[in-house]
């Protein structure tokens, strides 16, 4: 199973992007989808999460009521949209997936994640 994380870039603070997350397994692979960041010399943290069976959601403090999370169960992708940009958001965001249909207590270890894109950098700045 690979995952393909793409769409970061620069923006400006208060720009949007969207990242997208392909997966070449199949359905049954991802059925937890979050979404991490890692700044260099600091751990990655816990950005978003998604369940494909209730559509169930999940985010960070630091990101809630500015990204959100979704999937396209057809096409075996997650999309991050990213809104109101801040610069503290600059980081290597990276997709990861488990077949484990994951608790809210867990969605946001890396450790419960068993797949993982190879990151995708976005940077925010003026």
């Amino acid at each position: 199973v690979q995952l393909q994380a793409s769409g970061g870039g620069l923006v400006q603070p208060g720009g949007s992007l969207r990242l997208s997350c392909g997966s070449s397994g199949g359905s049954g692979v991802t059925s937890t989808i979050g979404w991490f960041r890692q700044v260099p010399g600091k751990e990655r943290e816990f950005v978003a999460a998604t369940r494909r069976g209730d559509g169930r959601k999940y985010y960070a403090d630091s990101v809630r009521g500015r990204f959100t999370i979704s999937r396209d169960n057809t096409e075996n992708t997650a999309y991050l949209q990213m809104d109101s940009l801040k610069p503290e958001d600059t980081a290597v965001y990276y997709c990861a997936a488990t077949p484990r249909t994951l608790i809210q207590s867990s969605v946001r270890w890396e450790r419960h994640y068993d797949y993982w894109g190879q990151g995708t950098l976005v940077t925010v700045s003026s």
